[in-house]
């Protein structure tokens, strides 16, 4: 599948970080992202994409009806060992899936989209990309570990730097 190294790449980038810090910087809050602490945005990423295994079967996701396990946010060891049984499990058969939102005009009424599982990997890992810029202004903030120049940068800014480089 086209989109597991993309995946993986993002997967080991975010691991090694989680490595480098201890557990009291994974869970400090953040002043420049409002208080929130880098746990808290590695948690909302394993979270996407587990609700994302979880409707795979019935064809249905709401990413807004996540669980949210506090526990991820907390311990990093944990949200390392998430990560890799995500990435596991993301090389299953393309399908279409209904995705599931609140109307923003009205929260009771929900919108069905209809989508398929590769697009919804796509959403995630794009999703994943932009976390990992917030990501990486915690880390800034909160320690002294030295990010990959390309950590929380998106595949297409990546590739026109490249092309500008050239």
């Amino acid at each position: 599948m086209l989109l597991k190294q993309p995946i993986q790449h993002v997967f080991v980038q975010l691991s090694e970080i989680l490595d480098q810090l201890s557990n009291e910087e994974y869970m400090q809050p953040s002043k420049t992202l409002l208080n929130a602490t880098i746990g808290q945005h590695v948690r909302h990423i394993i979270e996407l994409f587990q609700c994302l295994e979880k409707g795979y079967d019935d064809g249905i996701v709401n990413y807004e009806k996540r669980e949210r396990d506090y526990k991820i946010e907390n311990d990093k060891e944990l949200a390392s060992v998430l990560l890799k049984e995500i990435y596991k499990n993301v090389e299953k058969p393309n399908k279409e899936i209904i995705l599931e939102a609140e109307d923003y005009c009205d929260a009771i009424e929900v919108v069905s989209i209809p989508s398929n599982y590769y697009r919804e990997l796509v959403y995630n890992l794009e999703h994943t990309i932009h976390h990992m810029a917030l990501i990486r202004v915690g880390v800034n903030e909160v320690s002294s570990v030295t990010l990959p120049e390309e950590f929380g940068v998106a595949y297409s800014t990546l590739k026109y730097r490249k092309e500008c480089a050239q």
